[in-house]
Order: C-alpha cells, then sequence, then structure tokens
C-alpha cells in the first residue's frame, strides 16, 4: 500500500483526488460565511464522489455483502472562509487504510487559499448489526488502486 500524503503547500500537489464544491445560499451563516459543519458534508461528498471514483457502489455494496461504511471519527481546523459562490476545491487522500477502517485527510481549497483540514476515520460495519467487518477484498482493492480519474476529474488543483 502507498501512503497518500496532503501537502499543505500547494493543493493536489501528491496523489489524491479533487472535487469541486459550489457555495450555496443554504451553506452559509448570517455573515454569508459558509457554516463550520458544512465543511463536514463538503467532505462527506468528496469522499463519497472518491469512492465513485474507485469503483466502489455504496448501494450495491451494501446489498451484496451487507458493509456499509460509517463516520466513526472527525477533527477539523478552519483556517480562513468561504463565502456565497466560491468554488471550493476538497482534496482527498488515504492516509492509513486498515482491515476495517480508513482514515482520510481532507483539504478544503479557494484560488490557492487553505479553508480548513480535516482528518476523518470511516469505520466498516454490518448494516444490521452496525458492528466492524472487514472491508470487502475487492473494495480494498479498488481503495488501494485508487481513483480513475478519466473521467474528467482532476487529481490537481487546476
Amino acid at each position: 500500500m502507498r501512503r497518500m500524503n496532503i501537502s499543505t503547500s500547494q493543493p493536489g500537489a501528491e496523489i489524491g483526488y479533487t472535487w469541486p464544491i459550489r457555495v450555496y445560499y443554504e451553506d452559509t451563516d448570517a455573515g454569508g460565511i459558509v457554516f463550520y459543519a458544512n465543511y463536514l458534508k463538503f467532505f462527506e461528498r468528496a469522499r463519497t464522489e472518491w469512492l465513485r471514483a474507485c469503483g466502489v457502489d455504496q448501494n450495491r455494496l451494501a446489498e451484496e455483502t451487507g458493509a456499509i461504511f460509517i463516520v466513526r471519527s472527525t477533527a477539523v481546523d478552519y483556517r480562513a472562509p468561504a463565502r456565497l459562490d466560491d468554488i471550493v476545491k476538497i482534496v482527498s487522500q488515504i492516509e492509513r487504510l486498515g482491515r476495517a477502517s480508513v482514515d482520510f485527510t481532507q483539504e478544503a481549497w479557494r484560488d490557492g487559499t487553505l479553508l480548513a483540514t480535516g482528518t476523518i476515520r470511516i469505520g466498516c460495519v454490518d448494516r444490521v448489526a452496525l458492528r466492524p467487518v472487514a472491508i470487502p477484498s475487492p473494495v480494498l482493492a479498488a481503495l488501494r488502486r485508487g481513483p480513475d480519474v478519466s473521467g474528467g476529474v482532476s487529481t490537481n488543483n487546476d
């Protein structure tokens, strides 16, 4: 398994997956700044798209194996505000891939400015018992291989 590190000096400089998100009015607070909890939503959307780009269909995974991914823990550091109509690029990378969990590091960027960083631990659990289970081997292989970016999603912050 390759170690995937985030470079805070240049977004997307290392191996990573970038997903753009436009800031809508509903994402902002009374001051016109993205409400802090919405970065977790942005990170979630980017991880979901990252899984899709790896060929992992979460509905099919649940139906065929009974396994689902859930968030186990999060930590977010806020550095600069995003505002209405900004295009925020979320860079997602795996820091650690375990038997039943994945640790992601994610960053939110706007025009070369780092807005927020997050570390998120995702657990693989049985969808009925909600107990940890091993990540199915085809999914592990897809995660190790990484996202297929031939569909037009950039891995750099162009």
